[in-house]
């Protein structure tokens, strides 16, 4: 098909800036979309400015920072999780700009520099949202500037600090260089300094004890949810007093408790969680007794997180579950005894369920999935990966279910054509669907796929090696991401996807052996919305082709390049000024 050529659009309704800037927040449902809009007109390229709030900035876009403050002076949210350059330099232009932030993400940092986050909490005085998790070398110190410089903060996430080699024997090259991780004495004075916290995420943190908790619930009366994971000395009287003293709290999340049994006083506390919607008790000792004081509480509990826990029996859930119709969310994820009988008994309360994971439940076969799509009409998500699907035989008559739109069906090594082909006719709006591994599935059932599925956005098919060239006989004009990594999808596949699929943003062929220069450049020369592309791992492609791919495709903003490629310092200032950042995966 030739391609047509577009003709600028004139504008010639004379309408305020204020109806444009809500007909473009209602057309469009991400700031990406904003560029090609910016192209139409100055006046477009003046309000897709304005309404950009979000800005997510890496290493290679730091020398333009400076520009992009200065052109979009609305934005509220800056996310330098992909940053590992000198961060406090970054803050203190930052500070020096006009911005008025609420939020900031500066997790996975080296180090968070005091004078940094003193320079920003001196200019960001209505910062509401401040994420430092997985900072490495996190202490109390790093907490103690954070409670006096940001005093509006509503939430914060400390959660995974990372202190790789700080604990050797004294003496050793990291003594001298680091004070200590986190302990309740940071946590307190974060408690003491920030009366409007909201949601706070302590995971990770090894050396806070039921002191920490005890302070938040005591001072923080706004707090609302709160993380407490992987938390070694956080015991259940600290969580019952947390639960019990907080008259607010609508989330809690915790792991590994209950162990070697669960404390009355536990059970008890729930009586007193009066707004607790979300509950997460994940690899957790979860008793009949437990589910039966959650029953008693009568919560308002709307999602229940039961992954990986084990002590409760089917009559202690199904108890619980008779007594929550309301649910919208629940995860039993690797709760090994649960059948397909089971669930048919289960999904008798599902009324109001939208997401349900049975991942790793393996005793679950298709009738599972049969009985969840017929009794649960609000059903969104479904997550049945490493199950048994596929050795059981089909229903006769089966209920087609529109809503629901995300399915993961990863590793399960038993599905086969037949059986993709009516989970398919049942699920026909699917928008997201992943069946990595399921290495049944050839080439037939995947046709059916974008058969069946005209509103399909995500596919994943990684580690299909028996899959090599498909047919497309359909346009698949939403599909907007395509992983394939490891597979054996060929030129020829290739070309068809790039055809078909004309609004494609981001493909995976990481490993695609199968795979050259030519299927490559049929997929750039026809995604014309192409943004990200890796291919890491894929021998046969040239790796000539990056340059090529930068000139020809101005909407590429990321390549992961075939190994082997080593940009000079005058390619890299090259493919940075056409907007492309080419690195490693």
């Amino acid at each position: 098909m030739s391609e047509v050529k577009q003709q600028p659009l004139a504008i010639d309704v004379d309408l305020p800036e204020e109806c444009w800037e809500l007909i473009f927040s209602l057309l469009l449902d991400h700031h990406r979309h904003f560029e090609s809009l910016s192209l139409v007109s100055k006046h477009f390229l003046v309000i897709t400015n304005r309404l950009r709030t979000t800005l997510t900035v890496s290493d290679q876009t730091t020398p333009f920072l400076p520009r992009l403050l200065r052109r979009f002076q609305h934005l509220k949210n800056l996310d330098f999780c992909g940053f590992h350059g000198d961060l406090e330099s970054i803050l203190c232009l930052i500070a020096k700009s006009k911005l008025d932030l609420e939020a900031l993400n500066i997790s996975n940092q080296k180090n968070l520099h005091l004078n940094g986050l003193h320079v920003l909490g001196s200019n960001m005085k209505n910062l509401k949202s401040l994420n430092c998790s997985k900072v490495s070398f996190l202490q109390d110190i790093h907490l103690f500037v954070i409670a006096a410089s940001f005093p509006r903060l509503e939430e914060l996430d400390i959660s995974y600090p990372e202190h790789k080699n700080i604990f050797s024997s004294i003496g050793s090259e990291d003594s001298g260089t680091f004070s200590g991780p986190v302990t309740d004495l940071g946590v307190s004075e974060l408690s003491s300094r920030l009366n409007n916290l909201i949601k706070i995420d302590l995971s990770g943190n090894q050396f806070i004890t039921d002191k920490s908790l005890i302070h938040l619930s005591s001072r923080c009366v706004l707090l609302r949810e709160i993380a407490v994971r992987d938390c070694a000395f956080i015991t259940q009287n600290a969580i019952a007093f947390t639960i019990s003293h907080s008259p607010g709290l609508k989330s809690i999340a915790v792991n590994e408790i209950g162990f070697p049994s669960v404390d009355n006083v536990f059970k008890e506390s729930f009586l007193h969680a009066k707004v607790l919607s979300y509950l997460d008790l994940s690899s957790s000792f979860v008793s009949d007794e437990l589910l039966n004081s959650i029953v008693e509480a009568c919560l308002p509990l709307n999602k229940l997180i039961l992954a990986s826990c084990h002590g409760f029996t089917f009559a202690g859930l199904l108890l619980l579950l008779s007594k929550y119709h309301s649910l919208s969310l629940i995860s039993v994820e690797g709760v090994n005894f649960l059948t397909d009988q089971n669930i048919n008994e289960l999904s008798k309360f599902f009324s109001k369920l939208t997401s349900i994971n049975l991942g790793f439940c393996s005793k679950l076969t298709n009738s599972t999935f049969f009985t969840l799509t017929r009794n649960c009409p609000l059903l969104n998500e479904i997550n049945m990966d490493r199950t048994n699907l596929g050795v059981e035989e089909f229903p006769t008559k089966f209920v087609v279910n529109p809503q629901v739109k995300f399915l993961n069906l990863a590793q399960n090594g038993k599905l086969s054509n037949e059986s993709i082909k009516r989970f398919v006719a049942i699920c026909p709006n699917l928008q997201v669907l992943n069946l990595s591994s399921c290495r049944g599935i050839t080439e037939e059932g995947f046709e059916e796929i974008f058969k069946r599925c005209s509103e399909i956005r995500h596919l994943e098919i990684n580690y299909f090696s028996a899959i090599t060239d498909f047919a497309i006989d359909s346009e698949v004009s939403k599909l907007e991401k395509f992983s394939a990594k490891g597979s054996g999808v060929n030129d020829e596949a290739l070309a068809m996807v790039g055809k078909r699929s004309c609004r494609l943003l981001n493909l995976d062929l990481a490993g695609c052996l199968n795979v050259t220069e030519k299927g490559v450049k049929e997929v750039v020369k026809n995604c014309r919305r192409l943004r990200e592309i890796n291919l890491k791992w894929c021998d046969n492609v040239n790796i000539d082709i990056v340059a090529w791919m930068v000139i020809t495709r101005p909407s590429l903003r990321k390549i992961i390049p075939p190994c082997g490629f080593v940009p000079t310092e005058s390619q890299m200032k090259l493919f940075l000024s056409h907007g492309c950042c080419v690195c490693e995966g």
